[in-house]
């Protein structure tokens, strides 16, 4: 019997191993999921109708063993589609030292080929780039490549028809700077929109019909996930907030007329660690309820 149970711990710890072997080497670093959905864009122009919206969040930069290469993929991977427009999700820096210049530089550089493909790029801010004192850093780095950071506000999305797309930016829940009233003042109220968030805890503050798509990160899908219980994920069972880990988010969580999809980001928190919950790229494809 105590044979049996030598044999049983052994075989249980050569399985740990194993896991964590591909939690650290392989499902973070080797696979690269690409998703892409389609999604009946209220308001959304019939000439308007195809646009592709591609989503990246949470590169990370900073975290020790950061992920790196699979960033490069992934904006490669993104570059290589040519959408239309790109949303980037916040969390680009990872950092608890108080110099975080070699952070927001290696973030640029590795998001250099889509601030050299022209394409159209958006994005928020996270709140691990606040609580890194890199907000200001980043900010003027991003929108000295051209990359408008959004903080309560709206923009028309230039080349999107008469009618234009516009992108609404939500600030982070944390630290305390998402404002849906002062996001939405600006916009127009038939113009058809994206909201990009990080937190998606602001996602339910939305008023009923105003984010029709809102997209979001932060969550990184659990990081380390049991198969279809995320609230049993490392995230759930640590985060404070209410936890929508991944995907599309049901339908009770926000106002009607209202979807989210949380997308797994790139990087890491805490742990340079994945599993059940790979790095991802979301392509978006929309389409115009006055099409055909």
């Amino acid at each position: 019997m105590r044979r049996w149970f030598v044999r049983v711990g052994l075989a249980l710890l050569a399985a740990l191993v194993l896991l964590i072997g591909y939690g650290v080497l392989v499902e973070p670093r080797l696979i690269l999921d690409d998703e892409r959905e389609e999604v009946q864009l209220p308001r959304l122009s019939a000439e308007a109708a195809g646009l592709e919206v591609a989503l990246l969040a949470d590169m990370q930069i900073g975290m020790w063993w950061a992920n790196t290469g699979m960033v490069e993929r992934a904006v490669e991977r993104v570059v290589d589609a040519e959408p239309d427009l790109v949303l980037l999700g916040g969390d680009f820096v990872y950092h608890a030292d108080p110099d975080v210049e070699p952070e927001v530089e290696a973030a640029l550089d590795l998001l250099g080929p889509l601030l050299d493909s022209g394409i159209p790029t958006y994005a928020v801010l996270g709140n691990h780039d606040y609580a890194s004192n890199a907000a200001e850093e980043l900010t003027a780095a991003l929108e000295g490549a051209g990359v408008p950071v959004l903080l309560n506000e709206s923009v028309p999305v230039p080349g999107t028809g008469t009618d234009p797309l516009h992108v609404v930016g939500v600030g982070p829940s944390r630290p305390g700077l998402a404002d849906v009233d002062q996001a939405l003042s600006g916009l127009p109220e038939d113009a058809p929109r994206v909201v990009l968030m990080h937190n998606p805890t602001a996602f339910p503050e939305m008023p009923p019909g105003s984010a029709p798509l809102t997209v979001a990160g932060h969550t990184h899908c659990g990081q380390i996930a049991l198969p279809g219980l995320p609230r049993w994920s490392y995230l759930g069972l640590t985060e404070e907030e209410q936890v929508v880990a991944d995907g599309w988010s049901p339908p009770e969580y926000g106002a009607e007329g209202n979807a989210l999809f949380v997308t797994c980001g790139i990087g890491f928190s805490v742990l340079p660690m994945r599993i059940n919950a790979p790095p991802q790229v979301v392509f978006f494809d929309l389409q115009s309820p006055d099409a055909g």
